[in-house]
């Protein structure tokens, strides 16, 4: 564990609470909406960090569901869709509710079965324009 700023320790892997699944950087999660009507974010887990005071925290990169996004779902998109942002957050862990995979297209598409916590990912997305990368695709 390496020492960081005014006390607070960089982990190299954190235990959910309530559950004996533990995550580490690179893992994806899914994290408590402050909306309990909607679904869970979706996020990759950046670093684990521990605070002078015990609490422990997240850098995240979130992944966008298309009803999120600018543009907004369209036609193409599929039901477990999700685009990876250049969107950066630090969240409590006490809000991750569980390990997800995020796929690519071609990988979930092989998935002999899909489980709630699967989903895929095809295009980056651009929070603050709008703009995806790549801009294009064929369907």
């Amino acid at each position: 564990m390496a020492k960081t700023r005014q006390g607070k320790r960089t982990l190299d892997s954190y235990t959910i609470k309530g559950t004996s699944k533990s995550i580490t950087p690179g893992d994806c999660v899914l994290m408590r909406a402050p909306d309990s009507s909607k679904p869970p974010y979706v996020a990759k887990v950046e670093g684990i960090e521990a605070g002078a005071r015990g609490g422990v925290r997240v850098r995240v990169r979130w992944y966008y569901r298309p009803e999120e996004s600018i543009g907004g779902r369209r036609q193409f998109h599929g039901a477990k869709e999700v685009f990876l942002s250049d969107h950066y957050d630090v969240q409590s862990a006490d809000t991750i509710e569980g390990k997800c995979s995020v796929h690519s297209f071609k990988n979930y598409t092989r998935l002999g079965a899909v489980g709630n916590d699967d989903f895929f990912c095809r295009f980056e997305y651009r929070s603050a324009t709008g703009s995806f990368v790549p801009d294009r695709i064929a369907v």
